[in-house]
């Protein structure tokens, strides 16, 4: 189907299914419950969820195939999102044109910064991206404050243009929308003590993911994803050959800022505001942390990894002492503020430690990420499953075989 094989079909079906039934795997505990805490249910955790999977899907490109760390992809995030937002402010505020023009600014800006960077390779590549994000970083805090509005962020404003759009009715900002389905619609399903929303931002996110998820699958099945594989398994020997690594490295790395400008714009998409702090070495580290914490180099990966983070960020963050002393009272004074002053310093704003011993202890002992825990775990029930004695497979040097008779 699509050019794709039996396996990776189904694969992207299953990815379709998990998908469309989101709202209802992120709110597994009832309203009102002691565990509602945990439910992440909610447009915005799941539009992160989706956006920065698509992120760190695209970053996976550049470092899971070739190897290349990239230290400075929050800069084409940070483009894509400006992009967008002078898109809604001088033409419509329908998505897909700002969506359109984030991917194409992006790709240029990755072209240009690729062909310097790419010049060297290992670390002296990854300070070079680094570098160059934090220039952008500053400059869009100074230097370009006339399009990027310095500190305070591109912001829409009720006398913009928007030729397509005309006149704003009322004395309110127009929202987002999709030819007038607005990003921000919701409709609640109520089905017992468990409430599931439905957003229309979050499944335009979604479609948009699942078409980038498909060719990323292309990618990687294609003669192009196994030149990049060459080029991450011996570029020195590849060159022997006869074959010029730097096309390819050059086209993985316009390709996945792509992909971050395509995140950036849908980051604009679903809030209309495009700031300097998207650009920050921090998220050019984050997209890092995504990957190698789901399983660099594989598919479901990155999506994996992104999914985590931000639900560590949007649901451990809010847990506070008054909370953590509603699940304690039942233990004794001293006890229980002995239990809440420790497990404070890994929720609210200590999230980040949370954050810190999963991906040391991932790192530790599952090297490949989540996606090689959980095929250890499969491998191991397989041979759990298996039940038999020593004498069910003889060593076959001591039972060979009948050989074939030949005429």
């Amino acid at each position: 189907m699509l050019g794709l094989n039996k396996k990776d079909t189904s694969f992207l079906l299953i990815v379709i299914a998990l998908t469309a039934l989101t709202p209802f795997l992120m709110q597994p505990f009832p309203e009102g419950s002691a565990m509602a805490q945990f439910n992440g249910g909610y447009p915005d955790l799941m539009q992160k969820v989706v956006i920065f999977g698509i992120f760190a899907v695209g970053f996976n490109i550049l470092f899971g195939l070739t190897g290349y760390l990239s230290f400075g992809h929050a800069a084409f995030l940070g483009i894509g999102s400006y992009a967008a937002v002078w898109m809604f402010k001088l033409l419509t505020m329908n998505v897909i044109p700002a969506i359109l023009l984030s991917i194409v600014v992006a790709g240029v800006f990755a072209a240009l910064i690729g062909y310097v960077s790419l010049r060297r390779s290992g670390i002296y590549f990854s300070i070079l991206t680094l570098a160059f994000a934090q220039m952008s970083y500053k400059m869009a805090y100074s230097v370009l404050t006339p399009i990027t509005n310095g500190e305070t962020g591109l912001q829409l404003a009720l006398n913009d243009p928007r030729v397509l759009d005309g006149a704003t009715a009322g004395g309110s900002l127009p929202v987002t929308n999709l030819f007038g389905l607005p990003m921000n619609a919701s409709t609640k399903l109520e089905i017992g003590s468990h409430v599931f929303t439905f957003n229309t931002g979050f499944y335009f996110c979604a479609i948009v993911g699942i078409i980038a998820f498909y060719f990323a699958i292309r990618i990687f099945r294609s003669p192009f994803g196994m030149m990049l594989r060459a080029v991450k398994s011996n570029q020195q020997r590849m060159t022997y050959t006869g074959l010029d690594p730097k096309p390819y490295t050059l086209a993985a790395f316009v390709i996945s800022g792509m992909y971050a400008g395509l995140a950036g714009g849908l980051l604009a998409a679903m809030d209309p505001l495009a700031g300097a702090d998207r650009m920050l070495w921090t998220a050019s580290g984050e997209v890092v942390i995504m990957t190698i914490l789901g399983g660099a180099g594989t598919l479901m990966g990155p999506v994996l990894g992104a999914g985590v983070i931000k639900y560590l960020e949007n649901i451990f963050s809010k847990i506070n002492e008054s909370v953590l002393h509603q699940w304690f009272s039942f233990l004794p004074n001293g006890l229980e503020e002995l239990v809440i002053w420790i497990l404070a310093r890994f929720t609210g704003e200590g999230w980040h430690l949370t954050l810190g011993v999963t991906f040391m202890l991932v790192v530790t002992f599952i090297p490949g990420g989540l996606i090689e825990g959980f095929r250890r775990i499969h491998a191991w029930s397989k041979r759990k499953g298996k039940k038999g004695d020593k004498y069910d497979n003889p060593d076959p040097s001591h039972s060979p075989e009948p050989s074939k008779h030949v005429v």
